[in-house]
């Protein structure tokens, strides 16, 4: 066990991520895979469900205080406290490998819901009024005009939502739920005398690099879906 010291002591250098990497790279990947699943997943079921809700407050403005008011309320729960609450609200066992995805999704839907309202309470009075005149429907005026139009200020709240999520799953990782979050768990666990910090430097450059990525991925998403505003610019 004393002969474990030495190298324990002589690998817990922060430079030495990647040699944890090399060692772990399996493992690291599927947390990895894990992470990003979990980050990804429950923000596109979160704007699913926002679409219509976002609707309902722009449409209806009776409806949009007490929307905003709830989703906000909700966005204040701390995550661990969701995590744990989740299974019994829901009659889930409370290791249901839902719980996680479920409370993401409702912080990714406290966020979007707001982010939908706003987006197209931002279309142009004059350019729904003329779509209404040309014979479009509401639910045509609704996916041909107004939500491409406010495309920019969702993606924005979707930048927003994706990254958050990449730093909220870590939170998981200390009940027990396989991400990246584990990295920073083990490295707390193999802290001895001093710090062991290779998995927990691996971890917090891994969590940036997914967040950025998945920022750059909804940034690309939403200029593919507005050709038209590189043609203004140009």
């Amino acid at each position: 066990m004393t002969a474990l010291i030495p190298l324990a002591s002589a690998s817990s250098s922060p430079w030495h991520f990647f040699a944890y990497f090399m060692d772990n790279t399996s493992k690291v990947l599927g947390l990895l895979w894990a992470h990003t699943w979990l980050s990804v997943v429950p923000v596109v079921i979160a704007l699913i469900l926002a679409l219509p809700l976002g609707w309902l407050a722009r449409r209806y403005q009776w409806a949009y205080p007490p929307m905003m008011s709830l989703t906000g309320l909700l966005y204040t729960i701390p995550s661990i406290a969701l995590f744990v609450l989740v299974p019994p609200i829901l009659g889930l066992d409370p290791l249901s490998p839902l719980q996680v995805p479920i409370a993401l999704t409702l912080y990714s839907l406290a966020l979007l819901v707001r982010v939908v309202a706003d987006g197209l309470a931002a279309v142009p009075q004059e350019t729904a009024q003329a779509a209404t005149a040309l014979g479009y429907k509401p639910l045509g005026l609704f996916f041909r005009v107004e939500l491409p139009i406010a495309v920019p200020v969702i993606a924005a709240g979707l930048r927003v939502a994706v990254v958050a999520n990449v730093s909220i799953v870590t939170v998981a990782g200390t009940i027990g739920f396989k991400n990246l979050g584990q990295l920073f768990d083990e490295g707390f666990k193999l802290s001895t005398d001093t710090p062991y910090y290779p998995p927990i430097v691996l971890g917090i450059i891994l969590c940036v690099l997914l967040a950025l990525a998945l920022d750059g991925l909804v940034l690309l998403g939403s200029r593919m879906l507005t050709p038209w505003r590189r043609a203004v610019r140009a």
